[in-house]
């Protein structure tokens, strides 16, 4: 189980430029240009562009064998989509913008490229600090990236309850820090929320305490975790998600999952999410997947990712069920995009690479 800081809610724990058409449970694939050929009726056709290119076809073939509606997918960055969107204009081929990022649903909501949506299951289904309060976008799924650490190495007692993420700047922590690249997305989310929560002088004082601590740098979450496993470094920073796909293949594995902040804030969070795109040419049919993947679809849309529901009526899937209760920071999408090239900027000058 885990709950839910700062929203008033408790919940129940337990690339490339292509397009993927599913009718029903048929897939097949064919180019962005080639949506004529499709063999479904266009007007029972939601099309979606999207960040998110893990374990959709899963939700999206459920969709359409419950519905009837096909879904046509096309796979990108958050930044690449969302630039492609507006570059299209009145023309884009979309009906949906989906990303893993809620700094980049801001700044689409920002650019005028989402329509708000008035939906009472959408409003029932996400708790308020994972939506938009205009309904421009709503989350669909949430992740969360805390503090990864040896149990043979580490004694959870060592962490800081209150601030776990500017604790690993003290000097104790020298020589044992894994953590990702700056250019990942998640990073680059979480150091927008230290300046965000900080202020920019104090963050630049905890990555670049990281940095003094010889952090080692690697460009893939698994890796690190493999590395904390294997005793190369006793501590890190990952999403949950990436050690609960680890679990699945070896149940023991020696790497444990501390909450941080939980005296605090909460743990830093973000989301995958969507909202339906203010040139769409099938509003309605984008409203209603959105609306299916955060009711009905729920458990089809997470539980291939281990990724946390966030409808708090639906259970999380058995292996991070097992992680225990966490409360989480709120969601400050304007934060995590706003602030994002002042990430970028403050990891640059402290030489965190």
């Amino acid at each position: 189980m885990f709950g839910l800081s700062g929203v008033g809610r408790s919940h129940r724990g337990r690339a490339a430029n292509r397009l993927t058409v599913l009718v029903s449970i048929a897939a097949f694939v064919v180019p962005l240009s080639g949506c004529g050929a499709v063999t479904a009726g266009e007007s029972d056709t939601v099309r979606v562009y999207t960040g998110r290119h893990y374990d959709l076809e899963q939700a999206f073939e459920d969709f359409s064998e419950e519905t009837g509606i096909s879904v046509e997918f096309l796979s990108g960055s958050d930044a690449e989509l969302r630039e492609r969107i507006a570059a299209e204009g009145e023309d884009t081929q979309a009906d949906v913008y989906m990303t893993v990022d809620a700094g980049n649903l801001w700044k689409a909501e920002q650019d005028g490229l989402l329509t708000p949506l008035d939906s009472a299951r959408l409003e029932e289904g996400v708790p308020e600090g994972l939506r938009d309060p205009e309904g421009h976008w709503y989350g669909l799924s949430m992740r969360a990236r805390t503090v990864m650490y040896n149990p043979d190495e580490v004694d959870p007692g060592e962490f800081s309850a209150e601030d776990t993420y500017a604790q690993l700047a003290e000097s104790a922590w020298k020589g044992r820090l894994c953590m990702r690249n700056s250019t990942n997305s998640y990073t680059q989310s979480l150091v927008a929320s230290l300046i965000d929560n900080h202020g920019e002088r104090r963050a630049r004082e905890i990555v670049g305490g990281w940095v003094d601590n010889d952090v080692e740098i690697i460009n893939n979450d698994v890796r690190i975790l493999e590395n904390v496993d294997a005793g190369t470094c006793d501590v890190a920073i990952t999403n949950h998600y990436y050690l609960a796909r680890l679990l699945a293949d070896d149940g023991d594995l020696s790497v444990r999952p501390f909450w941080a902040n939980q005296d605090g804030r909460g743990t830093h969070v973000n989301i995958s999410g969507a909202g339906v795109l203010a040139e769409a040419d099938h509003p309605e049919l984008g409203r209603e997947l959105i609306e299916w993947l955060a009711t009905t679809g729920q458990n089809s849309f997470v539980d291939g990712n281990h990724e946390y529901p966030v409808n708090p009526e639906v259970d999380p899937e058995p292996i991070i069920a097992e992680f225990g209760e966490f409360d989480y920071e709120p969601i400050e999408a304007e934060a995590y995009g706003s602030l994002n090239s002042r990430a970028v900027r403050l990891m640059n000058e402290v030489g965190y690479e």
